[in-house]
């Protein structure tokens, strides 16, 4: 992004919310960037920042190690601390910070604000809010007001300055869908105290990803990628297509472990785009690879040696290649790179994790979008909303929906039962009430008795959960109904199936796929 461009630096102080923060500004156009407390002094050198939010952390500000920000940062734009960033702005400057008895968690009631402040203006008491903190603050910097207290006593928001500037705090969290229209809260920040314009829409972002990938790729070199169907390579394609043009090149893999009559489908959708796109069947070579392989993670590195394998093999003849394009999304980039303040969540097979060996330079145009954001540039850019709403699925295909060996059977199974949830969950007008959807086959046989005979066969677990990022994620209260009428055609129309459960565990603890 262009240093000049209109932005709200999110100062990540290892929050679980801190990609949330984020999200909740761009929600109203205002653009806003995920940035390391280190990071923030080299930041504040540009024209384009107009404010600072500091996240939240799992710090005590009485910590050894605690996160902080340098010398004279605050007091040059204006600053909202949440949670222990509002802790940390009172111990700061000389408030005094206490450990509390016990972690206040959960819904609290704010009765009176001072609505004449321009960030609480809004505010209707009561106004739930949602408490996830171990400290608090007993006593504000000298100078400095509360503008809310909780019917409990404890204070809510508070309002200082540091050079003149305004410095604002809340000890609970905003971006959470728990605290009632916290959304505002951030929002009156941004545009009323800050004065960041909101321009961050899908028009402006295609116009400059465009200019900017035919201003990196030259006239001579051209530009391939592996496309899969899925929301953000699509999205990323049809943008690098219209930049580049016939010096596109795309390579659809088959690895034979993706849903029922997806290649098909996919190859299908993608031409009827515009973009050229080759299909390579690699299906043996994949189940090959897998043949006695029971670990997880193992899976996976097999799947992407033979992945990149393949890959290059389809690229030889291409000689003008000099690119590689990907579907890397926000989140992709701020997972796999973790934070010395929050643990690396997960890595993601389209960042950090190709071969030096490949000859290419990356092309990534989503890499600051985060996933609504990529569905409202391909709306924009004209993609059919069947692509653009498909559930996400796993890079491994089908090969972590078995738990297990993977064999070509045991991949007919889940693929079959798979197909039936799917198609159920549309007919019944639930596919697009639900983020993912779809059947784990275990490593299991069960008996079950049909048509008066003993049967010992496979057990499949449906899993549909509800989401709006994937990073956390609730389990689908589907209806007693719907699952009955699932779990009866599997039953009864894939052979090899005699039993079928639901998953009903959300993510925390558990993880959307099995494996």
């Amino acid at each position: 992004m262009d240093s000049s461009f209109p932005r709200i630096l999110v100062v990540d102080l290892g929050s679980q919310y801190t990609q949330l923060i984020a999200r909740r500004l761009r929600e109203f156009n205002v653009y806003a960037e995920i940035v390391l407390p280190e990071d923030v002094e080299r930041c504040l050198t540009s024209k384009g920042v107009y404010g600072l939010v500091l996240s939240g952390s799992p710090y005590s500000v009485y910590d050894s190690d605690v996160p902080a920000l340098g010398e004279g940062v605050v007091g040059r734009v204006p600053v909202l601390g949440i949670c222990f960033g509002a802790q940390w702005l009172a111990h700061r400057f000389g408030g005094e910070v206490v450990r509390s008895e016990r972690r206040e968690f959960g819904p609290a009631y704010i009765r009176e604000v001072e609505g004449s402040d321009p960030l609480l203006g809004w505010v209707r008491v009561p106004w739930r809010v949602w408490m996830s903190h171990s400290d608090t603050i007993r006593s504000l910097p000298s100078g400095w007001e509360a503008l809310a207290y909780t019917s409990e006593g404890v204070l809510a928001v508070f309002r200082g300055e540091v050079g003149g500037v305004p410095v604002y705090g809340v000890q609970f969290h905003p971006e959470v869908s728990h605290t009632e229209d916290g959304q505002l809260l951030l929002y009156h920040f941004a545009r009323d105290l800050c004065g960041c314009p909101a321009v961050w829409t899908p028009e402006h972002f295609v116009d400059r990803a465009v200019r900017m990938i035919r201003e990196r790729v030259p006239e001579d070199e051209e530009v391939v990628m592996a496309l899969s169907g899925g929301v953000d390579s699509t999205v990323a394609a049809v943008l690098i297509h219209r930049a580049v043009g016939k010096r596109f090149h795309g390579i659809f893999v088959d690895t034979g472990l993706m849903r029922k009559n997806e290649a098909e489908e996919v190859l299908s959708a993608l031409r009827g785009l515009g973009l050229p796109v080759v299909r390579v069947d690699a299906s043996d070579r994949f189940f090959g690879a897998l043949r006695g392989v029971v670990d997880p993670e193992e899976k996976r590195r097999r799947i992407g040696e033979v992945f990149i394998r393949v890959f290059e093999e389809a690229t030889r003849g291409l000689e003008r290649v000099r690119w590689l394009g990907q579907g890397t999304i926000y989140p992709d980039v701020i997972e796999s790179a973790g934070t010395r303040y929050a643990r690396k969540i997960k890595s993601h097979h389209n960042v950090g994790g190709l071969p030096d060996r490949l000859p290419f330079r990356l092309i990534e145009p989503l890499r600051e979008l985060f996933k609504d954001e990529v569905r409202r540039v391909g709306e924009y850019l004209g993609i059919p909303e069947a692509l653009l709403m498909r559930h996400p699925f796993p890079g491994p295909g089908l090969a972590i929906r078995v738990v297990g060996e993977v064999t070509p059977e045991k991949v007919r199974l889940v693929r079959e039962a798979d197909a039936i949830f799917i198609q159920v969950l549309k007919e019944e007008g639930y596919y697009d009430q639900v983020w993912q959807a779809g059947a784990i086959l275990l490593p299991i046989r069960t008996v079950g008795v049909m048509g008066d005979v003993r049967t010992y066969e496979y057990a499949v677990c449906l899993r549909a959960v509800v989401s709006r990022d994937g990073m956390t994620a609730d389990w689908a209260r589907l209806p007693y109904g719907l699952l009955e009428k699932v779990a009866r055609r599997i039953v009864n129309e894939v052979s090899g199936i005699n039993r079928v459960v639901y998953d009903l565990t959300s993510k925390p603890p558990g993880t959307i796929e099995w494996e």
